[in-house]
């Protein structure tokens, strides 16, 4: 629309060739400035509650989308170099194409901060995923020490020995409940002393 408008104001395919480029780095600009905002949107979503496998699709979604648009901005980086170089541009065109490059380098060091906050988020994220681990972990663990004392006191009345004085008893079955329930509450107030639950 801007050459078309203004055909004169572009006389060689250099000065078409530049347009483009200045169109194109504002588009680039607006896309990582979009990307930006989402990834900002994602940095304030991810808790220890949001922490699911959409949240790290959408992540490794950004991370390829930035990964895309960097390599591109790159080629432009590369393109306009090498025009400020070329003999065959015009010398009234190195002002906007010295803007360009500035543009396009301000551009690189944006979309590698966007890339390094993206790595820190997946970092957070599978720091969360751990802690849920860790967690389940744990009470797996704290519930098998607490039915280890119970379980070892049943294993040694299932030993079926001759001579076992107590099981004649009527107080051999109630003695041996109470022992279970009391290693297992003496564990339980150890776990809890330690702060472990």
């Amino acid at each position: 629309k801007k050459i078309s408008a203004n055909p004169k104001n572009y006389p060689t395919g250099a000065h078409v060739l530049v347009a483009l480029l200045e169109t194109r780095v504002e588009f680039d600009a607006d896309m990582i400035e979009n990307m930006t905002q989402k990834i900002t949107q994602l940095s304030n979503s991810l808790t220890l509650q949001e922490a699911d496998e959409e949240l790290l699709s959408e992540i490794k979604n950004l991370q390829e989308k930035t990964m895309l648009l960097r390599e591109n901005i790159i080629d432009k980086q590369r393109t306009v170099s090498g025009m400020l170089r070329s003999e065959f541009i015009p010398n009234e065109l190195q002002p906007k194409l010295t803007i360009i490059i500035k543009d396009i380098n301000s551009l690189v060091e944006h979309i590698k901060f966007s890339f390094d906050r993206l790595d820190y988020l997946q970092d957070t994220f599978l720091g969360y995923v751990n802690i849920e681990q860790n967690k389940i972990i744990k009470i797996f663990t704290i519930v098998s020490v607490i039915f280890m004392p119970p379980t070892l006191i049943a294993s040694i009345y299932g030993m079926n020995f001759a001579f076992m004085p107590e099981i004649d008893k009527k107080w051999g079955y109630p003695l041996a409940i109470l022992f279970m329930v009391l290693s297992s509450l003496f564990i339980l107030y150890y776990f809890k002393k330690r702060k472990w639950l």
